[in-house]
Formats: C-alpha cells, sequence, structure tokens
C-alpha cells in the first residue's frame, strides 16, 4: 500500500485529484480523498483485506481487497457496493477476458460491467448506461479505475487507445430478470470488453419480432463490416440490451432469448455477406469465405435493461478479442 497514499481528513479534493493524477492514480475527474477513515469503513467486512488475489496486467500490480476498496473510494462507492467492484476485477483476470490486450490496445475497449441480482444496492436498469444513477456511475468507474491503477494502464504510457470513448471512465448497468432470464443466478457480475455502444431501434411501425431484431442484425454486421477486416468477427461475442418494453414484445410472440439470438446470428450473418460483396472490389479482404457477425448464435447475447421505450443498445466486443466472464458476487 505504501504506492496508494491516504490523504488528511481536510484535505482539498482539488489538490488530491491533481496529486493523484500525477502519480499515476485517478482519470482526470475529481475523485473522493482516500482518508484513513474512509478506507477503514471500506475494508471493514472483508475476511483479510491483504490477500493477494492476482496479478492485474499490464504492469501486473498485486490485485488485493484492501487495493480495489482504496480505488472504490476514489471513485465514490459505498462500502456495501465493494463485493461488487472486487467480483468484477477478479473476473477481469480471467485469461479468456485479455485484459492485457483490452488495457494496451490503440483501439478503444472499455471494461463494461453488467450486474444481476444484487437488490438494496441502488443499481438501476432504466437508463443505467448514462448519468443519473449513483451506484452505477461509481461502481462502474471504480473497477476501471482499479483495473487501470493497479495495472499500471496509464494513458499514453501502457493505454495507447488512440481515440478512447467515454465507457473507460465508468460502464455499468444492471439486468433485469423478466421476461427473459439474467446471464447468472442470484448475484453475479458479467464483464464485457465492450468496443463502445451503438443505439439500435426497432423498424417503424413493426408488428412482428423480426422487424424489432432486424435493425439490431443490421448493426451486427455493420460492425463486422467496420473492422477492417470482417474475418476478426467470427470468434466474436456480442451483447444487445433489450428494454422491457420489447422483450415483453418477444415474449407474448413466443420469442425467447434464445430464438432471438438465433435470428440475429443468422441474419445478420447474411447482411454481413452482402456488404462484403459490395465492397470486396475496393478491399479483397472482403471477400473472404466463412464470414459470422459471432463465433456462434450462442455468443450473441441479449440481455434486458433499460427503462420505458423502445431503443435497444448493442455492445460489441473488442474485436482484438475478448470473452465475457460471469462471476458470483460473495462476501469479502
Amino acid at each position: 500500500m505504501s504506492d496508494l497514499p491516504l490523504s488528511a481528513p481536510d484535505a482539498d479534493p482539488a489538490a488530491v485529484a491533481a496529486e493523484l493524477l500525477a502519480a499515476g492514480h485517478g482519470d482526470g475527474l475529481p475523485v473522493v480523498p482516500p482518508t484513513a477513515a474512509r478506507l477503514a469503513a471500506m475494508v471493514d467486512d472483508a475476511a483479510d483485506p491483504d490477500a493477494v488475489l492476482g496479478q492485474v496486467p499490464p504492469l501486473f500490480g498485486a490485485l488485493t481487497v484492501r487495493a480495489v476498496a482504496w480505488y472504490a473510494v476514489l471513485g465514490g462507492c459505498r462500502p456495501a457496493e465493494l463485493p461488487v467492484v472486487v467480483a468484477a476485477v477478479r473476473a477481469a483476470l480471467e485469461p479468456r477476458f485479455n485484459l492485457l490486450g483490452i488495457a494496451t490496445t490503440t483501439g478503444s475497449p472499455a471494461v463494461a460491467v453488467l450486474v444481476h441480482g444484487c437488490a438494496g444496492l441502488g443499481l438501476s436498469a432504466a437508463g443505467g448506461l448514462g448519468p443519473g444513477a449513483r451506484a452505477n456511475a461509481c461502481v462502474g468507474r471504480a473497477v476501471s479505475l482499479a483495473l487501470a491503477g493497479i495495472g499500471g494502464a496509464r494513458a499514453g504510457l501502457t493505454d495507447m487507445a488512440t481515440i478512447g470513448w467515454p465507457g473507460k471512465y465508468t460502464c455499468c448497468t444492471a439486468s433485469l430478470p423478466e421476461p427473459f432470464p439474467p446471464l447468472a443466478d442470484g448475484d453475479a457480475v458479467t464483464v464485457v470488453g465492450a468496443g463502445g455502444v451503438l443505439e439500435v431501434l426497432p423498424a417503424s411501425g413493426y408488428r412482428t419480432p423480426a422487424e424489432v431484431l432486424a435493425p439490431a442484425a443490421a448493426a451486427l454486421a455493420g460492425v463486422a463490416l467496420a473492422a477492417g477486416d470482417p474475418g476478426c468477427s467470427r470468434g466474436g461475442e456480442h451483447f444487445l440490451l433489450l428494454p422491457p418494453e420489447l422483450a415483453g414484445f418477444l415474449s407474448s410472440r413466443g420469442w425467447d432469448a434464445c430464438r432471438a439470438a438465433a435470428f440475429l446470428f443468422d441474419e445478420g450473418n447474411a447482411l454481413l455477406a452482402a456488404g462484403a460483396a459490395r465492397v470486396a472490389g475496393v478491399s479483397p479482404v472482403y471477400a473472404a469465405g466463412d464470414l459470422r457477425v459471432a463465433a456462434s448464435a450462442d455468443d450473441v447475447r441479449v440481455v434486458v435493461t433499460g427503462g420505458p421505450g423502445v431503443k435497444m443498445a448493442l455492445l460489441p466486443t473488442w474485436m482484438g478479442g475478448t470473452r465475457s466472464v460471469t462471476a458470483a458476487v460473495r462476501p469479502l
């Protein structure tokens, strides 16, 4: 903890933020000063806050509950939210997530956090990826701060994102349990190496499930075509965030998440093949065979979340190679 300093109780927040950022901690936004009292309250329920739980790339700093708690203080979390943050950070260390690639690429992936269950924490599904939901903002930010800070991912030095996107500050929302089951039973988190977010609307005047989902299938094809090499998508995984109104519409017509995913995969593949054929004359790589929008239909994940309205959101995963990881949220 020697490199994670504590602030005096009367420290000026603006000065603290500037000093910590200069030392490699923080994201440029104001932070909550990490006083001894705040840190003690954050780790009060942890059985062994200094046990090493893993190493965080790219510089492989030691992951402990205390280190995560320090960043959770910076991000404005409450103690009850720390188990969610720790679960998400630990999940991101799974090899298939490829945190080393995500943390150092010139691309723009962010660690998106989908929270399942965890009632009572105030995590919101309605507008969850936007402003106004304190718990969402703070949990997502704490995960980003901890992974970057403990791992040593600093913009321009190890984090080489050419442009980036705001999801790298915070990207967290809660899933809803109906009408489609969540990705995990009980209290859990899913971490996604999200390359961005794309708003998707159903076809105007939609009357069938296919009309609801066809624009999302087109978005999947567009993501693959935008990758420079559409073959990159054949091993990919993508998440369609479906608001409850549209999920209810599909469910009332006999469609579940699996049927929706199969439609998105099949229709997306057909649209990708057609789009690739149109641009093959510009770049021969688009004429390559076996073009798919994802590795399989099972890799098009449909998650119910959001508030009133029919706006969907596509979270395409980073084309450099990443797989989502779901982990249980357990007491510390």
